[in-house]
């Protein structure tokens, strides 16, 4: 600082004292104070002890902190220094300045250590890595597109294959096989990170590779190398080209369809990723390539096994909690199993179809709505009600027998017919409660005009409190029942009122 006032003042000949102190946001005195030094002064102030500040008593607290969790925040520093220290009268940006000086003077955390993987040899390795780019216009809808890209590490020739599904073993075959005959060639081995799509495990640098993945690559010739964990700079090169395709390749761009976006990454390729005079080599990648690489480049031809394109690659949607996916202003239905989750979406023949992102299998198609705010379903995506209501009535039928079950529910859907099949939920609830039940009992019930889950259940603990009472005969049958007067139910015949199952007291 005091060097720097003292250049722009010049002797006099530079900014003012007003300008400087605007400059640097400092007092004028302080820039007057400094200004009066010699070199000697300096010297002594610049060596001279340092102010005491108040969280130096806590350095060694602090250093222990980070040392054990690199990754606190200030706020939670200062959080846990009030916790074991008591309340201390700074505040957390003054925490913050001293984390910063801490962590440029103090080692906190061990130091990694890197390593390439290869040198740089024509025609020997080619490094792969894997991104996304959200929110790319694509026929009008924000469209996220999942990239994988090659770089040869001698030339630094570039593919770059896009997706509209996340990538797959199956769709990183095909990658490859494309890549590869893009070259003209493949290299001798391919570097990736440990993603699950070619490592399934590490151990002690030991792999466990994807066995599809592996398979297609002993038939196509080449090796597999995997950085350690965490390790991105052993394959920099490719984590610089996905971001320099993601930001000068596809950032900004608009497309009609997915044919375009492959058409655009091709002419982007071949007129400016390869075309460039790239600033390591200090040549552009495709001259490069012809000139020294192409000619250590292994021959390819796609080994049998490659999966094939199965047309168009669909777009994704996420399903909502109702099963409905939007699409063209429209929603449509999806099966049971993929609510909440995404799915792939593509337009055939006039049809909308819905297909596994994982899989991609179809598994929906529906004619395209008209119009808008149309919502189309196939019923069999949802629970179907008339299953579930057989189940119920099969359920009861096997609790009662088939001739009493059948009467019994149908006089309940006679009754309550729009919450037929929650009543008979209740009512198989309610008969599992009373195991032994009479069957004269239930047979005078079946003879009610009208029945429900709560007049059953009325009926069924009132009989169950004073089963005595049904061997009396009442003074008269009520007109509503039918039942005669030594019927088990004639005693309880005037608890049947639709809303009053509580009546069941005038028994006593």
């Amino acid at each position: 600082m005091i060097h720097k006032i003292k250049a722009m003042y010049d002797e006099g000949r530079g900014s003012s004292l007003r300008a400087i102190a605007a400059e640097l946001k400092i007092s004028r005195n302080t820039v007057r104070k400094y200004l009066r030094m010699s070199a000697e002064e300096i010297t002594a102030y610049r060596e001279g002890p340092r102010r005491e500040r108040r969280l130096d008593g806590h350095r060694g607290y602090i250093v222990h902190l980070l040392a054990t969790y690199p990754r606190l925040s200030a706020v939670m520093v200062l959080r846990k220094l009030c916790e074991a220290h008591g309340e201390l009268a700074v505040s957390a940006r003054t925490v913050r300045r001293y984390l910063r000086e801490l962590q440029a003077t103090v080692t906190l955390k061990q130091e990694r250590y890197y390593e390439p993987v290869l040198d740089m040899a024509p025609g020997v390795q080619c490094q792969v890595d894997g991104g996304e780019l959200r929110g790319v216009m694509i026929g009008g809808v924000a469209t996220t597109v999942y990239l994988m890209v090659f770089v040869l590490s001698y030339s630094r020739l570039l593919y770059v294959a896009a997706s509209a599904r996340p990538i797959d073993t199956a769709e990183l075959i095909r990658m490859h096989d494309a890549a590869f005959r893009a070259f003209g060639g493949r290299p001798r081995e391919c570097v990736y990170d440990q993603t699950r799509l070619v490592v399934i495990e590490e151990q002690c640098r030991e792999l466990a590779l994807n066995e599809r993945f592996a398979r297609y690559a002993a038939s196509a010739g080449f090796a597999i190398r995997a950085c350690r964990g965490y390790d991105p700079e052993s394959k920099g090169k490719v984590e610089a080209g996905v971001k320099y395709v993601k930001s000068n390749g596809l950032y900004g761009e608009t497309f009609a369809d997915w044919a375009a976006v492959g058409a655009y990454l091709r002419q982007w390729l071949e007129e400016t990723a390869n075309a460039r005079i790239h600033a390591a080599t200090g040549e552009a990648p495709c001259e490069r390539y012809a000139r020294a690489e192409q000619p250590h480049m292994a021959p390819y031809l796609s080994p049998p096994g490659i999966p094939e394109l199965t047309g168009e690659a669909p777009l994704t949607r996420h399903a909502d909690k109702t099963g409905l996916i939007a699409w063209q202003a429209n929603k449509y239905s999806v099966p049971l199993a993929y609510q909440c989750r995404r799915v792939g979406v593509v337009e055939r023949d006039g049809q909308l179809v819905i297909s596994d992102p994982g899989s991609g299998a179809v598994i929906a198609r529906h004619e395209l709505a008209p119009g808008k705010g149309a919502i189309v379903k196939n019923t069999h995506h949802y629970r179907d009600p008339a299953v579930a209501i057989a189940d119920l009535e099969a359920a009861i039928a096997q609790r009662l027998g088939a001739a009493l079950g059948q009467r019994l529910c149908a006089l309940i859907k006679a009754t309550e017919p729009k919450i037929y099949k929650d009543q008979l939920q209740g009512v198989k609830r309610l008969l599992g409660d009373y195991p032994a039940l009479d069957p004269a009992l239930l047979a005078a019930l079946c003879e009610k005009p009208a029945m429900s889950y709560t007049r059953l259940r009325a009926y069924l603990e009132a009989y169950s409190a004073h089963p005595e009472r049904g061997a009396e005969a009442p003074p008269s049958a009520p007109s509503d029942t039918g039942a005669s007067a030594s019927s088990p139910l004639a005693r309880y015949a005037g608890i049947a009122t639709r809303n009053a199952p509580e009546d069941a007291h005038d028994l006593h």
